[in-house]
C-alpha cells in the first residue's frame, strides 16, 4: 500500500468516546478513493521514544529498524474524502489510554502529523438490493453513515446500532426510507445479545437483502450465522467483518483474528 501523510487541521469531539480528526496538507497530494462507502486507510503511530518521527515511511521503518520500535497499524475508515479541498475526515473510537491510535486522536491539535497507508476498501451497498441491512457499533459508524448517504429515494434501510448511551448517538440521516434503532449497553453480560436479538426481532422485508455487519466479534459471528441459517441471506449479499473482540488488547485480537474468521466461516459451511 502507498504510504501518505497529512496535518491536522481540526479535530471535534463528536461523543464521549468518539473524535474526528480532518487532515489536509502537501501530503496528501494525489489520495484518491474507491467508489466504496468503507474505504480504510491503516494509520500508523510510532511508541515512545522511538527513533523517527513526524513524516516517515512505514515501510522504511519495518525494514530498518527492529520490531520494537516499529509504529501500531491501526485501520479505519474514511468517513468522508473531499478531493477539492484535499480534506480528508477520520472518526477515532477512544476509550482513556487505550490502545495507540485513540489516545492520539484524543490529544491531536492542528498542525500534528499523522502518516497512514492505503486506501483499501470491499463495499458500497447495491443499487440492484431491494433493502439493506446495516449493523454495528461506533467502530461502524463511519462506514454505515457513509453507506446511508448514497441509499436512494425510494429505498429502505434498517440500520441496528448500540452505543453506551443517548450521549454516544450521532446524528444519521438517509435519502432512502430509513428505519433506525439505537440500542443502549447496560454494563452487564446481556450486552453480548443485543444486537444479536434486535437483528432476530427485525421484521424482514420483502426482496433481496444486502447487508453490511461490522464491530464486536462475538456479536457480528452471532448474526452473521443468523442471517445465514435462519434467514437465508446469500454470504455474497453481505459483508461482515469483526473488527475488534471483547476482552482482548487490539494486538492480542490481531494475532488471532484471521484463524477467529476461518471458524466463523465454518460455522455455516
Amino acid at each position: 500500500m502507498a504510504s501518505w501523510h497529512g496535518q491536522v487541521e481540526s479535530t471535534e469531539r463528536l461523543t464521549p468516546t468518539l473524535v474526528r480528526v480532518v487532515l489536509g496538507g502537501e501530503g496528501l497530494a494525489g489520495f484518491t478513493v474507491p467508489e466504496a462507502t468503507d474505504t480504510y486507510v491503516n494509520v500508523a503511530i510510532p511508541p515512545a521514544g522511538a527513533p523517527y518521527g513526524g513524516v516517515f515511511s512505514p515501510a522504511e521503518v519495518r525494514e530498518s529498524h527492529p520490531q520494537e520500535t516499529w509504529p501500531a497499524r491501526r485501520r479505519y475508515t474514511v468517513r468522508d474524502w473531499d478531493a477539492a479541498a484535499g480534506l480528508l475526515t477520520l472518526d477515532f473510537v477512544v476509550h482513556g489510554d487505550q490502545g495507540a491510535a485513540g489516545p492520539w486522536a484524543a490529544s491531536a491539535r492542528p498542525g500534528d502529523v499523522l502518516v497512514f497507508e492505503g486506501p483499501g476498501s470491499g463495499y458500497l451497498p447495491d443499487p440492484s438490493a431491494d433493502w439493506h441491512l446495516l449493523v454495528g457499533d461506533e467502530s461502524a459508524l463511519p462506514a454505515i453513515a457513509a453507506s446511508l448517504a448514497t441509499i436512494p429515494a425510494g429505498a429502505r434501510a434498517v440500520v441496528r446500532l448500540v452505543c453506551d448511551g443517548p450521549d454516544h448517538e450521532v446524528a444519521l440521516s438517509c435519502p432512502g426510507d430509513l428505519d433506525l434503532v439505537w440500542l443502549h449497553r447496560t454494563g452487564t453480560v446481556e450486552d453480548v445479545d443485543l444486537l444479536a436479538d434486535a437483528v432476530a426481532d427485525v421484521d424482514f422485508p420483502e426482496g433481496r437483502v444486502h447487508a453490511f455487519v461490522h464491530g464486536e466479534a462475538d456479536e457480528i459471528r452471532a448474526i452473521r450465522k443468523h442471517l445465514i441459517s435462519d434467514r437465508g441471506v446469500p454470504r455474497a449479499d453481505m459483508s461482515c467483518s469483526p473488527y475488534w473482540r471483547r476482552t482482548m488488547t487490539d494486538e492480542a485480537w490481531r494475532a488471532v483474528k484471521r484463524d477467529y474468521v476461518a471458524a466463523m466461516d465454518a460455522d455455516v459451511a
